[in-house]
C-alpha cells in the first residue's frame, strides 16, 4: 500500500500519484443532531500535562441557535493553528546555492517562558536549515526547533509568544467509529490557509508500517487530508484536539482514507521533547532480525520471533542473560515478530520497568527477566 504524508512528502515503497480526496456529503447531514453546546468550546489550557476524559468527549443531542457546531469548532480552534514553513538549502552545478521551501501545519499547545510551543510533524521539520511560523495574516516569524522524533513523526518548535491561544486536548482513547471530526490546516503550500474539512472517525488503531522498523497506530478519517495538512489538528465536536494529521493513502483506487496520530500517543512525545529535547525511551540492548530475514538471508532455521544477532555488553539484555542466537518469541507477554513489534511493546514501558522475555534457545523455552534502561539517544 502506498502512503503520502500530508505535507506532500512521500514515505514507503512504490508510491504513486496523489489521489484527490473527495469531501464527504451524505454523512454530514446524519451527524447534525450529534453535537454539544458551542459554549463549551470556550475553555483553554495553558499547560498540557496528560490526556484524560472530559465532560465534552462523545456526543449528546442538544439544540443550538444559528451556527452548525463545526463553525463553532473552527472559530475556536482555528486561532491555535499556524502554518509551518521549512527552508532547505542545497547546491547544484548550475546555480550554486539554492533555497527550497515546503509547507505544513502546526497547533499551539503550550505557553511557557515567553514562548509559544507548537506541535507539528517530523517530516515537516526534518532536514530544515530554517523554520518559520506563518500567521493568519501571512506574517512570518522564525521558529526554533525544540526537538523531533522520527519514530512517531512528531516535532515541537517554538517562537516568542505570539499571544495565540493553546488548543485544548481530548482523549483519543475515547473516540468511536462514526464520531464527527474536523481537520484544520494549510493545504497546498499555504495557498488555502486554515482550510476546514469535515468527516468521521473511520477506524481506530490502524496499523501503518514502513518496513520492519517503523510502525504507526493511527486514527483513520475521511475528513480530507491534503498536502500541507501535516501537523494540523484533528478535532472532535467538543473542540478538543484528538489527533495530529500526518498522512493519507495515495492511490487512484482509494478515496477518503487519511490518518492522524492519536493525541494520547502524541502528548507523551510532545512533553518529552519540551522537557528533554528528545523522547525518553526504554532500552533492551539487542540487535535482532525477523524470522523471515533469518531464513531468507542467512539460511537459519527460525520459524517465529526475533533472532538475536548481537547482545550489547552491559545492557539490560546482557544482564538478563540473553545470548546471540537466542530467539525472542514474546516480550512482556506479547508476541514479537518484527523490530516494529519490539518497539511497540517497549514504547508501553519506561526506563526502570521490569519485563519478561520468552526465549527459544537450542530447542528449549526459557523465561528471562530484564530491567529496562534509558535508551542512549537515537
Amino acid at each position: 500500500m502506498s502512503y503520502l504524508t500530508s505535507s506532500g512528502y512521500r514515505q514507503g515503497p512504490n508510491l504513486i500519484l496523489l489521489a484527490v480526496v473527495a469531501l464527504i456529503s451524505a454523512l454530514i447531514g446524519g451527524l447534525l443532531v450529534l453535537t454539544i453546546a458551542p459554549g463549551y468550546l470556550a475553555k483553554r489550557a495553558d499547560l498540557v500535562e496528560s490526556p484524560g476524559p472530559s465532560a465534552g468527549s462523545g456526543f449528546r443531542p442538544v439544540e443550538w441557535a444559528g451556527d452548525w457546531p463545526v463553525v463553532a469548532v473552527a472559530e475556536t480552534v482555528g486561532p491555535s493553528v499556524v502554518g509551518v514553513i521549512k527552508q532547505t538549502t542545497y547546491h547544484d552545478w548550475f546555480s550554486g546555492r539554492r533555497t527550497q521551501e515546503s509547507g505544513g501545519s502546526g497547533v499551539v499547545f503550550r505557553l511557557a517562558g515567553g514562548y509559544s510551543y507548537i506541535v507539528t510533524n517530523q517530516h515537516v521539520t526534518g532536514g530544515a536549515s530554517r523554520l518559520f511560523v506563518v500567521l493568519a495574516d501571512g506574517e512570518r516569524h522564525e521558529a526554533e526547533l525544540v526537538g523531533e522524533d522520527w519514530w512517531t513523526d512528531l516535532a515541537v518548535i517554538r517562537v516568542p509568544d505570539l499571544a495565540l491561544p493553546p488548543a485544548v486536548f481530548g482523549d483519543s482513547d475515547a473516540l468511536r467509529p462514526g464520531e464527527l471530526v474536523i481537520a484544520i490546516g494549510n493545504p497546498v503550500d499555504m495557498e488555502f490557509q486554515r482550510s476546514v474539512t469535515v468527516g468521521v472517525v473511520s477506524g481506530l488503531n490502524r496499523k501503518v508500517s514502513y518496513g520492519d522498523e517503523r510502525e504507526f497506530r493511527l486514527i483513520q478519517t475521511d475528513a480530507a487530508i491534503n498536502p500541507g495538512n501535516s501537523g494540523g489538528p484533528l478535532v472532535n465536536a467538543s473542540g478538543e484536539v484528538v489527533g495530529i494529521n500526518n498522512m493519507k493513502i495515495a492511490s487512484q483506487a482509494v478515496e477518503g482514507i487519511g490518518f492522524a496520530i492519536p493525541i494520547n500517543t502524541a502528548l507523551r512525545v510532545m512533553n518529552d521533547l519540551v522537557t528533554y529535547g528528545r523522547v525518553i525511551r526504554p532500552y533492551l540492548g539487542v540487535q535482532v532480525i525477523s524470522s523471515a530475514e533469518a531464513r531468507q538471508r542467512y539460511g537459519l532455521d527460525v520459524r517465529e520471533g526475533l533472532y538475536v544477532a548481537r547482545v550489547i555488553g552491559g545492557t539490560p539484555a546482557a544482564r538478563a542473560g540473553l545470548r546471540q542466537g537466542d530467539v525472542i518469541v514474546k516480550l512482556a507477554g506479547e508476541s514479537v515478530g518484527t523490530l516494529a513489534d519490539l518497539r511497540r511493546v517497549l514504547e508501553r514501558h519506561r526506563p526502570g520497568d521490569t519485563v519478561e522475555l520468552q526465549v527459544l534457545r537450542a530447542g528449549q523455552t526459557l523465561s528471562l527477566t530484564a530491567v529496562l534502561a534509558e535508551a542512549p539517544g537515537d
